[in-house]
């Protein structure tokens, strides 16, 4: 019996250091502080963009607001949320050097992209367009010949729209912009005959402008954006944090308001959104 007893001190003991696991990384951090960092972008509507008082609004906010609840239930404290504004181009370097936990925008995750961080479960399906007034004859590939097109430096749309041309052998003039909502005063003004972004971006900026009826889309679609949040890199447990609490979004049909919210205005989802939701909704 006393070698039985023994024996059983053995296993329990040596499951004991599995089951109290201490935290380290993000979470330890984000415990510790009992602050969640959130980078996110202020000219980005409908995705992040500053609300009536200045707070952060938009899809992708409210997902990254779902993300942070359940971390505050996983770590059992009063979580508070600190919100940083980045840009296209500090916006890897912030979350690489830790001066954010998360970057909740509309990053595109891409292969070169996760030398430098790692991405969450994907958040949203997208691809490139140009944004163009509702009077312009600019609605397909022929018409872009010598045009002028904002762009935003630095980002996946820049490059694939370079890439675009050269394939379709058309000649542009790329005017360079700081960001979305300058992209759409170029045009505006009259100074580009476009302004090239992801579509669901294009969109918001139409919807949110004085007169949306104003703005058109071309019939032109130049890449692949699939979305997700940065994280730094080799963070298994944040990671797997973040991705729990969006599996359980997409899962459970939360996710359902949060679009029709932000996107309700440009109908239902397409049915690449859909599988994305279909696909990514991961089983505990």
């Amino acid at each position: 019996m006393k070698i039985m007893v023994h024996a059983l001190l053995v296993v329990l003991l040596s499951l004991a250091p599995a089951s109290g696991q201490e935290l380290d990384g993000t979470l330890k951090k984000i415990k510790t502080s009992s602050t969640l960092t959130i980078g996110y972008r202020e000219s980005a509507p409908p995705f992040s963009f500053p609300g009536p008082d200045r707070r952060p609004v938009g899809y992708s906010i409210d997902l990254c607001t779902h993300v942070a609840s359940a971390i505050q239930k996983q770590l059992g404290i009063n979580l508070k949320l600190s919100w940083v504004a980045v840009t296209a181009e500090n916006r890897i370097d912030m979350v690489a050097e830790g001066k954010v936990d998360i970057e909740c925008g509309t990053t595109t995750a891409s292969l070169s992209r996760q030398e430098r961080v790692d991405f969450s479960l994907m958040t949203f399906v997208d691809g490139g367009s140009l944004l163009t007034l509702a009077d312009s004859k600019l609605r397909g590939v022929p018409e872009l010949a010598g045009k002028r097109i904002a762009i935003i430096p630095g980002t996946t749309t820049e490059k694939a729209l370079t890439n675009f041309l050269k394939e379709e052998f058309v000649t542009v003039e790329l005017v360079r912009v700081k960001d979305h909502l300058e992209g759409r005063t170029a045009l505006e003004k009259g100074s580009v005959d476009a302004f090239a972004s992801d579509r669901g971006i294009l969109m918001g900026l139409a919807i949110t402008a004085r007169d949306p009826a104003y703005f058109g889309l071309a019939n032109v679609i130049f890449s692949y954006e699939p979305y997700g949040f940065m994280l730094r890199r080799n963070d298994g447990a944040f990671r797997l944090a973040v991705n729990r609490a969006l599996a359980e979004l997409y899962r459970s049909g939360g996710i359902v308001p949060i679009y029709e919210r932000w996107f309700g205005a440009f109908g239902k989802p397409s049915p690449a959104i859909q599988a994305m939701y279909l696909l990514h909704g991961l089983p505990e």
